[in-house]
């Protein structure tokens, strides 16, 4: 079943929608201030008509202007979060403006009437009964910020969050450490209703960065099985629910302006040996030859293809309502340099929402469209590798005539000026003779429609239609004058991918309440289809001849189509006895193509309770606590994620290629050969208890929540090796293995100082996350099973390939090494180990698990202090336990090469490595300890108030990101996803000036 009109729907319902204003009486408005507890205004706060949808929200010093409310006697209630309503009568005269004065709010610290966004839904904070971590905008983190995964960074126990440094860089995203091996470990993501497509696209780096920060609004992330299993076959690792902004009904329109300003630079370098440092080296330990292919320069290769990268990021906002629509739209403009020369990202992005009411209010419509438009300009990361290792005697270009056919750049050539093949290419020239640009276009939208059904109150249907759509392509060009493909005659080749997501959704919900007994219940079917087609080029040299025919279907067509289904029926109760007792259960059946169909259903029940102990006798009056719950919840969630691996229980057979023909009659005909199938593939299964408790004292000047859990996950989708010779490929995909995950996650917010000038609150979160595999075999008597993993790179074909292990008993991705031996002046001795199994010889049996790339500890710390009119804010980052490969140290040996010399680390003139065994790369001298504290964002600011006009505001910050790394790591930088570093695109720091206006 297809649903090919949901697009045109949507943007049928924005028209008729946007031009609906609706008939109404003489109207009139009322103005005023939210002030509180010290006079001081509350920007932010709710201002609403009792008993209407007409509202609005304050300015940055708490005045508001609410229009076209009908003459006579209302009373205007004024809310906002840790503070307790109000409610004042007015009477409306028609035609002009009423001026209702100050309204001041008392706090309520407690923060328990809060709306906590959930699964298809909101709670009230203290009725939720699972682990639920929201933040809102005024926590997210400052600064530039171009992915929207970067405003919790830090924020959220639990959420571990590490991105990249280039522009737009895809970022690792792991909830409780994840609870797969070789399936998906990213959590789903939800916007506005619809859940995404987080599958690669080609062009774009990172899908997320599709999305514009500046039109979230707030981010929550649910950790366990009884938040999440309710997205059942997606659920396991965790979901991030994102909600943008949106207007209110009888808003006065206002405008925002926000624009900044950023300068990038290098946190740091490679400590690599300059020219003069190398030369000496090598006329110390070098052949002739190698002597004699010195340079005379003292080039530093990194600064070369590096720069000051600066960027400006525009948004500009209304939003109000029109008649009885309230609305906001918005545009944005971003354009960032990377790091890297030529490295840069440009974003176009636009976003309409609206919510009218319509039948006397029953019916609430809210239809979201949002589209980006980013052009990529990729620079060759492999550049990065190659400033570090080139030899820094060499100049950048030369007059020489053997270096006119590569453009004027050096590269390592013989006397004739042929290109020595193994030998690195000039790091300048592979990023200036090379053109790598992409276009990448993303629209999520979706409908949604909620009618309170007039024959049972407390029913009401919701219709959610939506849409995520992407479309990338893309040309690389690298003219024949480059080393890089010199060989091959230059290239041209161009690329191409669309991804379609449809969702259709619909829900029953009924709430009813029971004297002191509250109770609501909501049951839902849900269909998503995801399509991923792509597309064949020929890949042609740079003078438009084909090096290589592009791989067609059997009907010579240049694209293919996969696609797979998700049909679903999900429900979730909740019971609520005095606000002291609460129970919720919730059960999702998934169905997905992925899996044959006697496999292709799974059911993912989960139950939780909660006691909230404030609410009895004996703590209700308590001075001491303002807030004390109990929670404990177990469920079940699922994977079905194998990335493009959309048929794996079907027989498929491959074209063979030249390798693989036939001849006949002198024609080749090229073969089929069958793939790896598993008709037996069904559902990756994990299991999760959850307890904890959410504890609030001294009027809440002190709340938080501990967390302990466990996550059992068994039928593991995995990886496995097949026999030699019996498919085209190496392994396939079986239900195989099992492994664990246990942790404790702590979360405490202090208000230390509140008074009428000086405020000051503190908040700290911690994980602590144990992984360790379980099973790796399908047999139950096999009790250790050895995979290794973690690829790394070496020169001269010197070492192993791998460098991480998977072992029954161990953290996945443990480093499997051969411990180093050293001498008496502590030294380690080149090419000698610890034969740990005593058999007199150094063998493979000697390698043993050493430490793991995940943290034992993750920290975050930030604070928020203001006076006056000024603040300042500052979010810290901590790993604590990480151990990092140093793939860099590894390879600075001093080796010699026929033809070309290579750069190395300083640290080489104090071990002297050579190259004397070639086992010396997998040595655990090189896993060092990654711990480390990282300041992410300082901001400071000041709010100037209303500068220009009545109700405006103007505001001014400087940020500054990346702005210290405290670690004992020898390289650039620890934080690296799979704990190998191996010379990745470097963070950098940025300085950033901001400025916002609204009116």
């Amino acid at each position: 079943m297809k649903h090919t009109y949901l697009a045109k729907l949507l943007f049928l319902l924005l028209f008729v929608c946007a031009g609906f204003t609706g008939a109404f009486a003489q109207t009139g408005a009322v103005s005023g201030r939210v002030l509180d507890e010290k006079s001081q205004g509350v920007p932010g706060a709710t201002v609403l008509i009792e008993g209407t949808t007409l509202g609005s929200s304050t300015n940055s010093d708490g005045t508001y202007l609410i229009q076209n409310v009908p003459a006579g006697p209302h009373t205007v209630v004024s809310s906002f979060v840790g503070y307790n309503a109000k409610r004042v009568p007015v009477t409306i005269t028609a035609g002009q403006t009423t001026a209702l004065g100050d309204i001041s709010l008392t706090e309520n610290t407690t923060l328990l009437s809060e709306a906590v966004v959930v699964a298809y839904g909101t709670q009230r904070r203290q009725d939720v009964t699972g682990s639920v971590e929201q933040i809102s905008e005024k926590q997210f983190v400052k600064g530039q910020v171009t992915n929207p995964e970067q405003l919790v960074q830090g924020k959220v126990a639990g959420l571990q969050i590490t991105t990249g440094g280039a522009p737009g860089a895809k970022s690792e995203i792991r909830i409780r450490g994840g609870s797969s091996l070789n399936a998906s470990n990213d959590p789903l993501i939800v916007i506005d209703g619809v859940p995404v497509d987080n599958s690669t696209l080609k062009g774009a780096s990172n899908p997320l960065s599709l999305i514009n920060p500046n039109d979230i609004e707030s981010v929550t992330v649910l950790k366990d099985a009884s938040s999440t299993a309710i997205y059942g076959s997606r659920g396991s690792n965790g979901v991030i629910i994102v909600t943008t902004k949106r207007g209110l009904q009888g808003e006065a329109l206002r405008v925002n302006v926000n624009t900044q300003f950023s300068i990038a630079t290098p946190a740091d370098y490679v400590p690599v040996l300059n020219g003069d440092q190398f030369r000496a080296l090598v006329n110390q330990k070098g052949t002739a030859a190698q002597k004699a292919a010195l340079g005379t320069q003292n080039t530093d290769w990194q600064r070369e293809i590096y720069r000051t990268a600066y960027t400006t990021d525009n948004n500009v906002s209304l939003l109000g309502s029109a008649g009885k629509v309230p609305f906001r739209v918005s545009a944005g403009y971003l354009g960032q340099q990377g790091l890297l020369l030529e490295n840069t990202l440009k974003r176009y992005s636009g976003s309409v929402g609206v919510s009218p009411l319509l039948l006397n209010d029953n019916l609430r419509v809210d239809i979201n469209i949002k589209g980006t438009q980013i052009e990529n300009n990729f620079s060759d990361q492999g550049a990065v590798n190659s400033a570090v290792f080139f030899d820094p005697t060499q100049p950048i270009t030369s007059n020489d005539p053997r270096f006119t056919r590569y453009g004027g750049y050096f590269e390592f050539v013989d006397a004739a000026g042929n290109l020595n093949t193994l030998a690195p290419r000039n790091p300048v020239s592979s990023i200036k003779q090379r053109s790598d640009l992409s276009t990448v276009r993303r629209s999520i939208g979706n409908a949604q429609f909620d009618y309170k059904l007039p024959f049972l109150s407390g029913l009401s249907a919701n219709l959610n239609l939506g849409y995520d759509i992407q479309r990338g392509k893309g040309t690389t060009n690298v003219p024949i004058t480059a080393g890089s493909q010199f060989n091959r005659g230059g290239l041209s080749q161009q690329y191409r991918q669309d991804l379609n997501n449809q969702l259709l959704e619909a829900l029953l919900k009924y709430k009813r309440d029971f004297g002191s007994a509250k109770f609501d219940i909501l049951g839902g079917y849900s269909w998503q289809e995801f399509q991923n087609k792509n597309y064949f080029f020929d890949d042609l040299r740079a003078n438009g001849t084909v090096y290589q025919t592009a791989e067609q279907t059997y009907d010579k067509k240049n694209q293919y189509t996969d696609q797979y289904n998700l049909l679903s029926y999900f429900t979730r109760a909740n019971l609520n006895i005095n606000d002291k007792y609460l129970l919720t259960a919730t059960v999702r059946a998934d169905g997905s193509s992925r899996f044959s169909k006697e496999n292709r259903w799974g059911y993912f029940p989960s139950a939780a309770v909660a006691w909230r102990i404030k609410g009895e006798e004996f703590l209700k009056n308590s001075k001491a606590f303002s807030d004390l719950k109990l929670r404990v919840g177990i469920g079940q969630t699922g994977q079905q994620d194998l990335g493009g691996n959309y048929y794996g229980y079907l027989p498929f057979s491959t074209l063979g290629v030249t390798s693989a023909q036939y001849i006949i009659n002198g024609v080749p005909y090229r073969t089929l050969r069958g793939d790896f199938y598993n008709p037996n593939l069904k559902w990756e299964t994990t299991t999760t208890y959850n307890a904890g408790i959410d504890y609030g004292f001294f009027d809440g000047r002190l709340y938080g929540s501990v967390d302990i859990y466990q996550r059992d996950t068994k039928d593991l989708l995995n990886e496995v090796l097949v026999a030699a010779g019996s498919y085209p490929s190496n392994g396939g995909t079986l239900n195989v293995g099992s492994l664990t995950n246990k942790g404790l996650e702590v979360t405490a917010n202090v208000d230390a100082v509140k008074s009428d000038k000086f405020n000051l609150s503190v908040n700290a979160n911690a994980t602590f996350n144990r992984n360790k595999l379980t099973k790796l075999t399908a047999s139950d008597d096999v009790q250790s099973v050895d995979f290794l993993t973690g690829g790394i790179n070496n020169f001269d074909n010197v070492g192993n390939g791998d460098i991480q292990v998977n072992s029954v008993g161990y953290q996945a991705q443990s480093f499997y090494v051969y411990q180093q031996a050293y001498g008496a002046d502590g030294k380690p001795i080149e090419g000698v180990f610890v034969d740990r199994n005593g058999d007199g010889q150094i063998t493979l049996a000697d390698r043993y698990r050493y430490k793991s790339p995940r943290p034992q500890a993750v920290l975050g710390f930030g604070s928020n202090m203001s006076y006056g009119k000024a603040s300042l804010a500052f979010t810290m980052r901590a790993n604590v336990g990480n151990y990092v490969y140093n793939n860099i140290r590894s390879r600075s040996l001093y080796v010699p090469t026929s033809g070309f010399n290579r750069n190395s680390t300083t640290e080489v003139l104090e071990t002297g490595f050579g190259t004397s065994s070639a086992n010396q790369i997998l040595s655990d001298y090189y896993v060092e300890n990654g711990s480390f504290l990282r300041m992410q964002n300082i901001t400071v600011g000041y709010d100037f108030g209303s500068l220009v006009k009545q109700n405006s505001n103007l505001s001014l910050s400087f940020a500054v990101q990346n702005a210290f790394l405290i670690t004992k790591y020898k390289g650039l930088d620890p934080e690296i996803d799979n704990g190998i570093d191996n010379t990745v695109y470097p963070r950098p720091r940025t300085y950033t000036v901001g400025l916002n206006f609204g009116f």
